[in-house]
């Protein structure tokens, strides 16, 4: 009987078969570089910064004048257009005068006969005197010619009251503006009855040139307005219409008045770009203010009240401007910006460049391809730009679009300026070739 030993090829097949597996997994994978993405990138710098403080304010005028009439009459002239701007005395309004002026003639007749019985009072006095002395008559008689004399002296002076008086009302017959400054609707019409100090005015007069605007700001800024507002007037500037036109530019440069410097991307093929500041000088002709821009109006703060609200925690501030274009409207809301100083030789970055994180605020710098974050420390921001307080050097290159796709050591592609946000995301999603078409292109 011959002996069979069992066949070892089945498990010499499977332990080949798991030697090739374990080989293979043990190989290293070529897995896919992720893509670029495509930013654009500007350069820190220094530049000279104001130290504003915004608030919403009030046009207020410095005067205003509800005009009455002093007698009463029938209204016979409106010698003014409502709406028109007059200046002090113009006259405005014409009552009937007939009667004050007959009472004026009156009060002068009765004051020529009344003062024409004082002097022969008076001679009558002076003719008994002698009699007096020479006892050709008493006293008694003496001293009553005086008493009426004296009677007719004060009656004198009581018709020269009466005159005055007469006159005062013959001249109020003819309504004049108390101040200069703009009218508002007329109230009474030709033909009307007015009452001396009637309750309704005829016609309100606000002065405009100069106004003024009151605005508060918060009462832990009183000690720096107070510092550099010993110096002189400290400038403020009033955008007519609040906060919803304080995009507006300056008539002869196209900048924002009294605003920080701008600063945007600049151009250029390599890559980095460098901070441009927009409003100053430049080769480029300066935008032109449409329809709907307003100038701002330059004024200087006058008054600083003398408490602080303490249930707001505000102090209020008012501002006096020239308003020689009249611009700026009675009542009127508008959107001030109070300077105290400029800060010189400040760090500056575009405030879309700086994010806010759980562990503070950090911008993303370009380290050759990739970009890194850096935390950093914000003073404040004025307008456009951020003052960096530390984190940063100047000439530091940062992100100031795509953040939101970038990781921490990403790879990078800086946008031409010319590029927009969506093309650059797509050209950052599409891959390395066509991302760096773009930017090449």
């Amino acid at each position: 009987m011959t002996y069979m030993r069992p066949r070892a090829r089945p498990a010499r097949a499977s332990l080949y078969a798991a030697t090739c597996i374990l080989a293979a997994c043990s190989k290293p994978q070529n897995r896919p570089q992720r893509p670029a993405v495509a930013v654009a990138v500007t350069s820190a710098r220094r530049a000279p910064v104001p130290y504003t403080l915004e608030a919403n304010g009030i046009v207020t005028p410095i005067q205003a004048a509800a005009v009455a009439s002093q007698v009463d009459g029938i209204v016979r002239k409106v010698l003014f257009q409502e709406g028109e701007e007059v200046t002090r005395g113009q006259p405005l309004f014409e009552i009937d005068e007939r009667p004050y002026r007959n009472a004026y003639e009156q009060a002068l007749a009765t004051l020529a006969r009344d003062s024409a019985t004082a002097a022969n009072a008076k001679k009558e006095v002076a003719r008994y005197a002698q009699l007096v002395e020479q006892r050709y008559v008493t006293k008694e008689e003496g001293d009553r010619l005086e008493a009426t004399s004296a009677a007719s002296d004060a009656t004198v002076r009581a018709d020269r009251a009466a005159v005055a008086n007469a006159r005062f009302n013959l001249e109020n017959a003819t309504i004049r503006a108390p101040i200069a400054g703009k009218t508002g609707s007329l109230l009474v019409r030709v033909g009307n009855l007015v009452h001396a100090n009637g309750a309704t005015p005829l016609v309100t007069i606000n002065q405009v040139r100069p106004i003024m605007v009151r605005f508060a700001v918060p009462a832990s800024q009183l000690p720096l307005i107070l510092q550099y507002g010993a110096r002189g007037g400290l400038p403020v500037t009033a955008i007519p219409g609040g906060a919803a036109n304080a995009n507006t530019a300056d008539s002869s440069t196209g900048a924002p008045v009294d605003a920080p410097a701008q600063l945007t991307p600049a151009g250029g093929s390599g890559g980095g770009g460098t901070m441009k500041q927009q409003g100053g000088a430049s080769d480029d002709p300066p935008p032109v203010i449409g329809p709907t821009m307003i100038a701002p109006a330059s004024g200087t703060l006058t008054f600083i009240d003398n408490a602080v609200d303490t249930t707001t925690g505000t102090v209020t501030l008012k501002a006096t401007f020239p308003n020689t274009d009249g611009s700026l409207w009675a009542g009127q809301f508008a959107s001030t910006t109070l300077r105290l100083f400029i800060e010189q030789n400040a760090l500056v970055v575009p405030t879309q460049s700086v994010v806010t994180g759980q562990r503070g605020t950090y911008v993303y710098v370009i380290d050759g391809d990739t970009a890194r974050q850096r935390p950093v420390s914000i003073e404040r921001t004025a307008g456009g730009i951020a003052i960096v307080a530390s984190g940063l050097t100047d000439g530091a290159r940062v992100v100031t679009d795509g953040q939101s796709r970038l990781t921490p050591g990403a790879r990078i592609l800086v946008r031409s300026p010319n590029d927009s946000a969506g093309g650059g995301a797509s050209a950052g999603q599409m891959g390395g070739r066509g991302g760096r078409r773009r930017a090449k292109g």
